[in-house]
C-alpha cells in the first residue's frame, strides 16, 4: 500500500512561520494530504555545550517546551488544530534545515517553509533554513515570503510599540499598559491636566 502524500511544514513560532503554517494547511486541504508540522530545536547553548554537561531532566523540559511552542503556533495561526485534516506533529531535536530535509525524504512530499527575514545580518549570523531546504531537499519546496504587514509589525516592534496578547508584544513592549496614552492622544505632548 502506497503511503499518502505528505505536506511537511517548518514551524518555529515566528510570525513568518505562521504564514507558512497557513500555506501548509491550505495545501493539505487542497490535496487531501497528511499535514506534518515540524518544530526542530536544539539545547540551549547548542549540542556541543549540552554534550559537555548533559542534564536529562532539563532536556525533557526543553522538549516539553518545544511541544508547547508548536501548540501555541497552531493556536495563534489558526485558533487551534484544524478539523478535517490528518495531522502528525513532530518535535525533532536537530537543526531546522537538516531536520526538515531528513523528514521530507520522498519525491511526492511537499515541504513548506518560511522564507524568513530578508536582512543580510540575519542571513549571515543565522543562515537561512529556506535556502538550505531549497538546496538539499529531494521534494518540491515552497518558500513562503514574509508579508509586508509582518515586516511592518516587526519594524514597529523594534521601536517599542506594544503588541498586546502576542509573544511578539511581550518581547518588544517597553512600557506597561498603565503607562500608555489613551487612544488618540499624542504621547509626546505634555498633558493639559498637568
Amino acid at each position: 500500500m502506497a503511503e499518502a502524500t505528505r505536506i511537511i511544514v517548518g514551524v518555529s513560532g515566528s510570525l513568518s512561520s505562521l504564514a507558512a503554517l497557513h500555506r501548509g494547511v491550505a495545501e493539505a486541504r487542497r490535496s487531501d494530504a497528511l499535514l506534518v508540522p515540524v518544530l526542530a530545536w536544539v539545547p540551549v547553548g547548542g549540542e556541543i555545550a549540552y554534550r559537555r554537561t548533559p542534564c536529562p531532566p532539563l532536556l525533557k523540559e526543553w522538549e516539553r517546551a518545544a511541544g508547547k511552542r508548536l501548540d501555541t503556533a497552531f493556536e495563534q495561526a489558526l485558533g487551534g488544530y484544524p478539523n478535517g485534516l490528518r495531522i502528525r506533529p513532530l518535535i525533532v531535536r536537530a537543526g531546522a534545515g537538516q531536520a526538515l530535509v531528513r523528514i521530507a525524504d520522498r519525491p511526492d512530499d511537499l515541504l513548506v517553509v518560511s522564507a524568513g527575514r530578508r536582512g543580510p545580518l540575519t542571513r549571515m549570523f543565522h543562515g537561512s533554513v529556506a535556502r538550505y531546504c531549497l538546496a538539499h531537499a529531494k521534494c518540491p519546496v515552497i518558500a513562503v515570503p514574509p508579508s509586508d504587514l509582518l515586516e511592518t509589525l516587526e519594524r514597529a516592534g523594534r521601536h517599542g510599540f506594544p503588541f498586546p496578547n502576542t509573544r511578539f508584544g511581550a518581547r518588544y513592549a517597553t512600557r506597561r499598559p498603565d503607562e500608555m496614552s489613551p487612544v488618540g492622544e499624542d504621547p509626546y505632548r505634555p498633558s493639559s491636566t498637568s
